[in-house]
């Protein structure tokens, strides 16, 4: 692996760690979860060789850190973020922007601010689930979601909400939220065991503020529908039935465009880097 060149980025309220590798056009990964710019490392090399492929922590993530801890995160200034790291790295010209999860959620908004900004956005999974129709039932996992955390803590509550997630049949099989067994076998290697530790330690930040912010946002579906034409709506192949993979296929058949099923699931990304990688490339260049 290539180490990348890294940066720092002074925006309102926070100073974002960016990672930039390869050469241009400028390819903008936004990650989602609890994730930072490491959750790219094992796509990031292979994109590098046709684009300036730049990744970094959100704000209040890994090395992003806000000025103050506990200010309330908001999809419209996650969305500014990123406006801010394509002014940075790709001033006045259009560039193409890859988002996971909450990040693919950031990524709409940015989309609908400044869509002359975005020349394609590939968006995976964007859990704006206040566009379904049982949105009401969702906002009750939240408040569940937030009750646990506030009352039993991180993990208890880290359940909760994986268990809302999951497939409708694993739900009644009570299969979702199952602790799962122990792994076995060799210990991670040092770079990932760092990734993972870093993720932990932004679990509750996730779930206390990204979750309740990002999660109750509803796009402009009619502004979204005037630049439908730049954005690719994409889910795990294997996500059907779980609740992330819903709002991406109701945006696609409102919007009356293709869902692009990429491999794995959620975290389809990390589970399967050659296959996304590959994909993602392709997307971006107009291939099938």
């Amino acid at each position: 692996m290539n180490a990348p060149t890294t940066g720092s980025l002074r925006v309102s309220g926070a100073t974002l760690h960016y990672e930039v590798r390869g050469r241009v056009p400028l390819l903008l990964l936004i990650p989602g979860g609890a994730g930072g710019a490491a959750t790219f490392d094992g796509i990031a090399d292979d994109l590098a060789a046709a684009y300036t492929v730049a990744a970094y922590d959100p704000r209040g993530m890994s090395g992003s850190t806000l000025d103050e801890p506990g200010a309330e995160q908001r999809v419209a200034e996650h969305a500014d973020d990123a406006f801010r790291m394509l002014e940075l790295l790709s001033p006045g010209r259009p560039a193409r922007v890859f988002g996971s999860s909450s990040g693919a959620i950031a990524a709409l908004h940015l989309l609908t601010a400044h869509p002359e900004r975005i020349e394609r956005l590939v968006a995976h999974e964007p859990p704006v689930v206040e566009v379904l129709p049982d949105a009401a039932d969702h906002r009750a996992l939240l408040a569940r979601v937030q009750e646990t955390f506030d009352a039993q803590g991180l993990m208890p509550a880290m359940t909760v909400f994986a268990a809302g997630l999951k497939k409708d049949s694993e739900k009644a099989s009570g299969t979702a939220g199952a602790t799962p067994a122990p792994r076995t076998g060799l210990p991670l290697p040092p770079q990932a065991a760092a990734r993972a530790a870093r993720t932990m330690a932004n679990l509750p930040y996730f779930l206390g503020r990204i979750v309740p912010g990002f999660m109750s946002w509803s796009p402009d579906l009619d502004r979204l529908a005037a630049v439908s034409d730049r954005l690719v709506l994409a889910c795990g192949q294997d996500s059907r039935g779980e609740l992330p993979y819903r709002p991406a296929a109701f945006l696609a058949g409102r919007l009356g465009a293709e869902l692009l099923h990429f491999p794995g699931g959620h975290t389809g990304l990390t589970t399967h880097p050659a296959e996304f990688g590959t994909l993602l490339r392709k997307t971006f260049q107009g291939q099938p």
